[in-house]
């Protein structure tokens, strides 16, 4: 299958064109700006705002199927500029649904749990969304654009962590660059959410391509818990002390976009639907965990280095 991927530098993205090599695809990538010089795949920047971009992109990748993980995911970013998170995320979605639809291209779309607004938890596809940040409204838009354009598309609502291109961008990986260096942190005791390593969460996405599913999914873990309770987990796990993660509350820490509290989802639609269980957070730390000690981040960072560059560069950098 020749799999283009949008926002192939992100987090999700990155993790997902690892999975993708892995299971045998092919896969074409697309960034916003970020070059992968080492990336073993073809990659292209492309704004995806632009029209006469998108289609020079897709002309480009041809592709069989496309996974949509691009977005503007900074919550503080959106609210200071709504319009960019609206085409973004809401305008792009439609237009490469339209695209895929036009052509008779699978696509799955990547929402997020943020819809709702947390107020009760336990959440199905069924339960009507209120999202409470330009972040979640807009990628609420991007929801109804796709299912309009392209109602056979997939639209996975997830939460997720790992390992990023640049060490920085998870939840994990803020607990981790943290504690081993013996640093204070805070951990929400308040805050509750169902979150999948990225990599369980590309090889769901690729099962329900390859299954062709289609409609609205729950792509979390099947069980849940506060993010205080998240990395203390992932402080046992790599041997550092949990002390160093102090209870606190979501007040306390003076964001500027509204934070939902109880973002607790129900996967048991797609466990059904692809016949097994789905994995959780736990087996995602210690798979995180197994990354670490034995080279993934490493290997997945060299995208970043061209290879006439010197191979003793210090990821650590990075």
């Amino acid at each position: 299958m020749n799999l283009l991927i949008t926002g192939v530098s992100g987090l999700l993205g990155a993790n997902l064109a690892w999975e993708a090599l892995r299971a045998g695809h092919a896969v074409r990538g697309l960034t916003g700006h970020r070059d992968l010089p080492g990336a073993p795949f073809p990659v292209r920047a492309a704004d995806l705002t632009d029209p006469a971009a998108l289609d020079a992109a897709w002309a480009w990748a041809r592709p069989d199927a496309v996974i949509h993980t691009a977005a503007l995911a900074d919550l503080d970013a959106c609210e200071r500029d709504p319009d960019q998170a609206h085409r973004l995320n809401a305008w792009v979605p439609g237009a490469i649904a339209r695209r895929a639809a036009q052509e008779g291209v699978p696509l799955v779309h990547i929402s997020t749990d943020a819809v709702f607004d947390g107020q009760r938890g336990d959440y199905t596809e069924d339960d009507p969304p209120n999202p409470l940040s330009v972040y979640a409204r807009t990628k609420l838009e991007g929801e109804r654009a796709v299912l309009d354009a392209h109602p056979q598309a997939v639209v996975a609502r997830v939460n997720f962590f790992g390992w990023s291109l640049s060490g920085t961008r998870s939840l994990a990986e803020w607990f981790f660059n943290n504690l081993r260096f013996g640093q204070t942190v805070r951990g929400f005791t308040d805050v509750f959410f169902c979150p999948l390593l990225a990599n369980h969460l590309a090889r769901l996405l690729l099962e329900m391509l390859e299954r062709g599913l289609h409609g609205l999914y729950h792509a979390t873990s099947p069980r849940c818990l506060s993010k205080y309770a998240f990395g203390v987990a992932l402080a046992e796990q790599f041997g550092y002390d949990p002390g160093l993660i102090r209870p606190a509350s979501v007040d306390e820490a003076g964001l500027t976009a509204p934070r939902a509290r109880r973002l607790t989802l129900r996967s048991d639609k797609l466990a059904h639907a692809l016949g097994h269980p789905l994995p959780d957070w736990q087996a995602g730390i210690v798979e995180f965990h197994r990354q670490y000690t034995t080279g993934y981040t490493e290997a997945l960072r060299s995208w970043l280095i061209s290879p006439l560059e010197d191979a003793r560069y210090d990821y650590c950098a990075i």
